[in-house]
């Protein structure tokens, strides 16, 4: 269960983990992606197109087409693909998502949820898709040859 990031921004952390863990293999198809991950090939698909559209990701058509990094995994930072995806409001609202929550009106856990947030924000723009590529196991991302 995801505490903050939509199940969008899971699938785009995941298609790009892949994606970098196989960067030198071409463009991987979203069938491929899909199956590896154990994900919708149309919700990985329509993801990725979103991260396309912001310069993140590059698609090929065609029989060998697919989808690549445009950027080297060293230049793509978590909290990148957390604001493409799920925007900036995951980082402002209330943690609960109790809508009348605020400085002036607080929940329970407001004072301290807010450097969490900061906290949270700061390992994200700090973390880069090479620095957890050794962390692919965890998402079942098994070693195969050509992708």
């Amino acid at each position: 269960m995801t505490v903050l990031f939509s199940r969008k921004c899971e699938y785009a952390l995941q298609g790009l983990l892949y994606l970098a863990k196989h960067r030198d293999s071409g463009p991987i198809s979203a069938d491929l992606i899909a199956g590896e991950l154990g994900m919708s090939r149309e919700f990985i698909s329509k993801t990725l197109q979103s991260l396309v559209k912001e310069g993140v990701v590059i698609s090929q058509r065609g029989k060998a087409g697919g989808f690549s990094l445009q950027k080297a995994p060293e230049k793509i930072s978590l909290l990148d693909i957390v604001l493409i995806i799920d925007g900036d409001e995951v980082f402002q609202g209330c943690v609960l998502g109790l809508p009348a929550c605020g400085s002036e009106e607080p929940c329970p856990v407001h004072d301290t949820w807010g450097p969490l947030r900061e906290q949270t924000r700061e390992m994200l723009a700090t973390t880069s898709l090479a620095s957890i590529e050794s962390t692919q196991k965890l998402i079942g991302i098994e070693e195969h040859e050509n992708a």
